[in-house]
């Protein structure tokens, strides 16, 4: 179940050392101890496996991203860590309480949790203000790459009404044959509200304009296919049984919403890669020795 939380820590660990552990490494003379690593490696455990060396990697990676938190007057409260650790309980579905208990039972440390945690925040500050920066998309390969994912049935711009035939306490399968009933009846949109009357709980709300990239696949063919005064066949959503009726529809290759699509997803990639980076740019500069 835990797994979840080595997909949200990207970070380092800075703990307190005992009087009684052993170095095993040395990052610009900060030491690593042989605690900290054989913590680390039960907290990856925990979430899936790693080993002792990926442990003692993870913690010279972080203990090089802390340094350079420190070195840009980054500080970290202990609220923000507390917040962060309440993330991490909400996103598995557990307690805080729960969650502490589960690291407890598997010999992991909330220290060791917490400190993982304030160093994934500071290292996410690290790369807002100096990898954020390296980041370059090319505006004209957006627009060919955008263009390229325009189809027919991308290619139309849309003002919408949605029919909800509400499912609180009532079976979707019968609210479902209700929406045919109205779907059958419908007539268009000025009649929309009118028609809804004759049936109970059913909603209808203006969408506005809708062009055809901003939908789900799915629906964006099914109004392709249908004209000016068309209705959707009935879906079930977590709200109720939804249909969407065309007020308008004209052609328009839009790419606003194909492109911010793109360049999240790409700008997200590069962001990782540039990460990588300059986390080998720290290493290579570093004295790491090992014990």
């Amino acid at each position: 179940m835990l797994r979840l939380i080595a997909a949200m820590l990207i970070g380092l660990s800075l703990s307190v050392m005992p009087a009684s552990a052993a170095t095993k490494v040395t990052v610009n003379g900060v030491p690593i101890s042989d605690i900290e690593i054989a913590q680390r490696t039960k907290l990856l455990a925990l979430e899936g496996g790693g080993g002792t060396k990926k442990a003692q990697d993870q913690l010279i990676d972080e203990q090089l991203q802390l340094q350079e938190a420190k070195r840009m007057n980054i500080v970290i409260s202990d609220a923000q860590v507390d917040d962060a650790f309440t993330t991490v309980a909400r996103n598995i579905k557990v307690s805080t309480d729960k969650l502490r208990e589960i690291l407890l039972q598997n010999g992991v440390s909330i220290d060791t949790m917490k400190a993982r945690l304030r160093a994934a925040l500071a290292w996410q500050q690290v790369s807002q203000m100096v990898v954020t920066s390296r980041v370059k998309l090319s505006d004209l390969e957006l627009d060919k790459a955008a263009a390229a994912k325009l189809d027919q049935n991308s290619s139309y711009d849309y003002i919408l009404k949605e029919v909800l035939f509400i499912t609180a306490g009532k079976n979707a399968a019968s609210r479902t044959g209700e929406a045919n009933k109205y779907r059958a009846a419908f007539k268009g949109c000025d009649s929309a509200v009118q028609v809804s009357l004759n049936f109970t709980d059913a909603a209808v709300r203006d969408l506005g304009r809708r062009h055809a990239t901003q939908l789900p696949d799915a629906i964006a063919q099914e109004l392709a296919k249908l004209n000016v005064g068309g209705i959707t066949k009935p879906r079930v959503t977590e709200t109720g049984v939804s249909m969407l009726a065309i007020c308008s529809k004209s052609s328009a290759r839009d790419t606003t919403f194909v492109k911010n699509q793109l360049r999240a997803e790409q700008g997200n990639e590069q962001m990782k890669a540039e990460s990588e980076k300059f986390k080998a740019e720290l290493r290579q500069k570093a004295k790491i020795v090992y014990n």
